[in-house]
């Protein structure tokens, strides 16, 4: 769940008020050597469009793919409370590189004012915070083959993420007489959920699902309102993802739960929470799981015999 709260804490903190710079805005003159990824989105983006070898350091956080995982556990930074000094010592020297600097910084948020530290500091850094439309999120990756010097691979994987979302998308067909709400949970105790404004909430809208958390969020939310037991028991959805920690078996055991038709059906789906949570080259597992999952309960004809 820590990992579940971390992700609620992070769109909470992205959500206030940072833009993402524009491509031509961030475009590097030269490829960097040292790239430090303080976003496990960017991470996983940095290796798929070919600029690993770029990167020397990788929050804690950014467990994939193997690699990453492997620098995650050399340099031990907490996104939520990175440290300036070590990360203005982070990067190998070497004769084209002398300084131990990286060149080039890619947060998801600003904690601890990072940005503007590094900044002083003489080092790029580039916000990339949590996009809230599927175009949004290419863009970060068409923006990250900008700066790393990989354009023609970012492009090319961006269009085909492009591509594989639509066709997940059209694989649905229109149910105008099957309403299927859902009940997308972050994470457990307490019941985080997210709104059809959030990124993942535009996922499932576009599928024609009803989110149950729109009803009763605020705008102090910032998509990600906070549910208890009973509402969503009487919400009473028609399916159900756990993106946090909590396990499928376990959800008929909570008070109220046994009785939804996402529990007797058996429409309660476990996702990764490392895929669900981010917003890089995974999200067409992401989004093929979710279409998957509207189309297994459209086609259960005891669920829509009245």
């Amino acid at each position: 769940m820590k990992k579940s709260l971390r992700f609620v804490v992070a769109l909470t903190l992205s959500a206030v008020a940072f833009p993402l710079i524009s491509v031509a805005a961030a475009s590097a003159a030269a490829p960097p050597q040292c790239i430090v990824s303080l976003s496990p989105s960017a991470t996983e983006t940095l290796y798929a469009i070919g600029a690993g070898a770029q990167v020397q350091a990788v929050d804690q956080d950014s467990n994939y793919p193997a690699q990453a995982k492997r620098l995650a556990a050399l340099h031990v930074i907490n996104p939520l409370s990175p440290s300036v000094e070590a990360l203005l010592g982070v990067c190998a020297t070497t004769p084209s590189h002398p300084s131990s600097k990286p060149d080039l910084v890619v947060i998801a948020y600003d904690a601890n004012s990072i940005q503007q530290d590094l900044t002083a500091q003489g080092v790029k850094v580039v916000m990339q915070d949590a996009p809230t439309t599927v175009s949004g999120a290419l863009a970060q990756i068409r923006q990250l083959g900008q700066l790393s010097g990989h354009v023609a691979r970012a492009n090319a994987l961006a269009a085909s993420m492009q591509r594989r979302i639509n066709a997940d998308i059209a694989s649905v067909s229109a149910h105008p007489t099957k309403k299927i709400s859902v009940y997308y949970e972050v994470s457990t105790n307490p019941y985080y959920s997210l709104t059809s404004s959030t990124f993942v909430g535009t996922l499932l809208k576009s599928l024609g699902l009803v989110n149950i958390a729109d009803a009763d969020a605020t705008t102090a939310d910032a998509g990600y309102p906070q549910l208890n037991a009973e509402y969503i028991a009487s919400a009473n959805p028609t399916l159900i993802f756990l993106a946090g920690d909590a396990k499928v078996s376990s959800v008929a055991s909570r008070p109220g739960f046994a009785r939804i038709s996402a529990v007797v059906h058996h429409n309660v789906v476990g996702l990764s929470a490392d895929i669900a949570s981010r917003w890089g080259p995974r999200l067409t597992v992401l989004m093929n799981e979710i279409a998957s999952s509207v189309k297994r309960v459209l086609n259960e004809k005891n669920l829509w015999v009245k």
